[in-house]
């Protein structure tokens, strides 16, 4: 039977108010609950199934992937469940805002998208299809050193500023080349990622790829063993610069490396991927203007701990003298509460926003800020916080430590 018989068949039988009880046991409808528009998901995992439907193996991987057994990744997920919300009445929030400010940046909403290399690998629009969507919806958008488009052409689609997440390498003069271009092209911030000094162990993501069929020849440059390896002539922001012999990140880097870049440009510097109250008092030592709480995703260090279990001990190391934003795990608008609950002046999104792009371009990644916009707005409605600003700890109920995530890793 064609594909198009089947739907046909598949069509009246899901009709048939007879038949219609005994679909499920059938498997009826489990093709036809595939999405046909963005505007269809209902909820973040929506746009996660479409898009693996479509994303290769090898590609699904290195975004899905923690690192050695993925512990840190579900943690990240699963810090959320620790709190519960405090519902509070007699409150009017018939106007409900959502706006706030990050270092002189006003938004729409506090929720904003994190850095992803390679995002055309997921969509063909990529880093800049994200970009028109951070637009639509006056979100931030922060741009990876990887990204797959030009930091210019993303500024442009964006319609304003972008920040540019850099990562440090191990030539300075390299480094300092490309803080020049991203403040040339308008960024009003450089986020310094901190939290992958010397390599990981991204085990998923390497058994995706052996299950992945095509040459990976193809697309990307491969070594002796035939795993892809970057190659940084191919990134726009190397464009002009000598890149021989550089790599991404240096294990030898200390606080020094912040007063080297504050001397280098007139962005503001945040460094992204502290999780101590240590690390947070000395990153303003050291003169940084924000903190991003993060550990990449879970791709980092395999330290079974959530962002959201380190956020508490960030904000009490910044003692209020810098903004403090987070990222990691971020399924639903109530989990973006409780980090701004907690001290969080804005909350990123990853895996959620590249979800939607790959499944629908542009308005997949909408849709993400869509439903987590109208999930947030919610939760500040029954919890009597009609602004940003208004949300505060006592929002929250404790319950001890988070349990372990069952199920799907990626989630």
């Amino acid at each position: 039977m064609s594909i198009h018989a089947r739907r046909a068949l598949l069509r009246y039988l899901a009709a048939s108010p007879v038949l219609a009880a005994f679909a499920p046991l059938a498997g009826i409808g489990a093709e036809e609950r595939a999405l046909t528009s963005a505007a269809d998901a209902l909820e973040v995992f929506d746009l996660e199934a479409a898009a693996q439907r479509i994303v290769p193996p090898a590609h699904w991987g290195y975004l899905q992937s923690g690192v050695d057994g993925d512990v840190t990744l579900r943690a990240n997920a699963a810090a959320f469940t620790r709190y519960q919300l405090r519902a509070r009445r007699f409150v009017d929030v018939s106007h409900m805002d959502l706006a706030t400010d990050v270092l002189g940046l006003k938004l729409d909403s506090p929720i904003f998208l994190c850095p992803i290399g390679s995002m055309r690998s997921l969509h063909p629009e990529g880093e800049v299809g994200a970009a028109r969507a951070a637009k639509a919806k006056g979100a931030l958008q922060v741009l990876s050193t990887q990204a797959s488009f030009s930091v210019e052409d993303v500024t442009s689609a964006r319609g304003g500023p972008v920040w540019f997440q850099l990562y440090t390498t191990n030539r300075f003069e390299v480094t300092k080349k490309m803080l020049q271009r991203a403040e040339s092209a308008g960024c009003p911030v450089v986020a310094v990622t901190v939290d992958l000094p010397a390599g990981r162990n991204t085990v998923t993501a390497t058994r995706l790829r052996r299950e992945d069929t095509r040459a990976c020849g193809n697309c990307h440059v491969v070594d002796e063993r035939g795993n892809p390896r970057l190659l940084l002539a191919t990134e726009p922001i190397f464009a002009g610069i000598d890149t021989q012999g550089v790599g991404l990140t240096s294990p030898s880097l200390t606080w020094d490396f912040i007063k080297r870049l504050k001397d280098s440009t007139r962005m503001k510097v945040v460094i992204k991927g502290l999780e101590s109250a240590e690390d947070a008092a000395l990153a303003v030592q050291s003169g940084a203007d924000g903190i991003i709480v993060s550990n990449h995703g879970g791709r980092a260090l395999e330290s079974g701990r959530g962002t959201l279990e380190s956020l508490p001990d960030v904000v009490r190391g910044a003692a209020g003298r810098v903004p403090v934003l987070v990222d990691g795990g971020v399924r639903r608008g109530t989990d973006v509460f409780k980090a701004l609950a907690l001290g969080a002046r804005a909350v990123g999104i990853g895996r959620p926003y590249a979800w939607g792009l790959a499944a629908f371009g542009q308005s997949g990644v909408e849709r993400v800020l869509d439903i987590l916009g109208l999930e947030l707005r919610y939760a500040m409605v029954g919890c009597g916080t009609p602004s940003i600003r208004e949300i505060s700890r006592e929002a929250l109920i404790d319950r001890g430590l988070a349990p372990s995530l069952p199920g799907d890793a990626t989630r």
